[in-house]
């Protein structure tokens, strides 16, 4: 099975409609390499293979490698997947990968949530994957700073696309759990230091779907360790700096003027312990904002236990509910 490209005219910017093609055996004897699509948007000039797209819908439209920040950082890129024949101006969830804030791109995780990601944009949903830099390449803010940014251009585009910015969701996963946390949370508390220069501020988050995130980064078992993780994230071990860890942590920004959170975290996760979420869960409660916690029995920080059909109905019902 290939990918073939169809061209589509109901928008004016280039993007790609994928539909398995099965070839005869002849066809396929004939082919020597895999062709790799790659797409360039706005003048952007980036090209990159997408790796994940046949987990997609046949006839989802990919708006691929858009930079989000006007400059040529390879970080600040990001795709947007729409579903196909969808009336009206769709509903949007961004998505935020994981990787310790130091690792990985805007196709990880996708590859182990494949079913719930399938069926999010089956559903009507359109998904952005974000890339965002890492703590090596610049410490905290600069992570929180480029989601910003990258949602602030999906909403001054969002007719260009389809997109309702009325509408958004944001979903993450580790590291990325921490992100959509933080950005769901701070958002009405206008914190200048979260946002680039010459960044509109007019949207808001609909809802927020965290998994395993970290919410107090003073907690961490290598809070003293200049090498850990959350130590690189902030420039700092957060027991020397706990003025950094506190501007870093989603539960600092905790108000009863959040939005709903569905929060999941295993229950053998070695990494970010539940401990993590039992706390936000907590601060969300005491705070009067509604919230789900879902701990998944023997799962570690990751995995395909994750894309199980349990979870995967509470995160369609919560994006259901919230976004429609």
């Amino acid at each position: 099975m290939s990918l073939k490209r169809v061209s589509n005219s109901e928008t004016n910017f280039n993007h790609v409609v994928y539909k398995p093609v099965v070839h005869s055996m002849n066809k396929i004897n004939n082919i020597v390499a895999v062709t790799v699509l790659f797409l360039t948007l706005m003048g952007e000039g980036f090209s990159q293979t997408n790796r994940v797209i046949e987990v997609f819908p046949e006839g989802t439209v990919l708006h691929a490698n858009i930079n989000y920040a006007n400059d040529t950082l390879q970080k600040h890129l990001l795709d947007i997947y729409l579903p196909q024949k969808v009336s009206g101006k769709i509903p949007l969830v961004v998505f935020v990968h994981g990787g310790g804030w130091l690792v990985n791109d805007k196709y990880a995780d996708i590859g182990y949530m494949k079913e719930t990601v399938a069926e999010i944009v089956s559903n009507g949903f359109a998904l952005a994957s974000i890339d965002y830099r890492f703590a090596t390449q610049a410490v905290f803010p600069a992570q929180i700073q480029d989601c910003n940014r990258a949602v602030s251009f999906l909403v001054e585009n969002a007719d260009a696309y389809g997109l309702d910015k009325d509408r958004i969701a944001v979903m993450g996963f580790s590291a990325g759990g921490h992100l959509a946390s933080l950005m769901g949370l701070s958002k009405n508390n206008d914190i200048p230091d979260f946002f680039m220069p010459k960044t509109t501020k007019e949207f808001d988050f609909k809802a927020v779907v965290d998994f395993y995130g970290p919410a107090e980064l003073i907690l961490f078992p290598g809070a003293n360790d200049a090498k850990s993780p959350e130590a690189l994230l902030i420039g700092a071990p957060p027991l020397d700096r706990p003025d950094l860890a506190k501007m870093a942590s989603p539960v600092t920004y905790v108000d009863e003027n959040d939005p709903p959170f569905l929060i999941v975290h295993g229950e053998k996760d070695n990494l970010v312990s539940p401990r993590q979420s039992q706390l936000l869960s907590s601060w969300l409660t005491v705070n009067g904002v509604e919230n789900e916690l879902i701990v998944v029995k023997e799962a570690p920080h990751f995995g395909e236990m994750f894309d199980v059909d349990d979870i995967r109905a509470k995160v369609l019902n919560f994006l259901e509910r919230n976004l429609k």
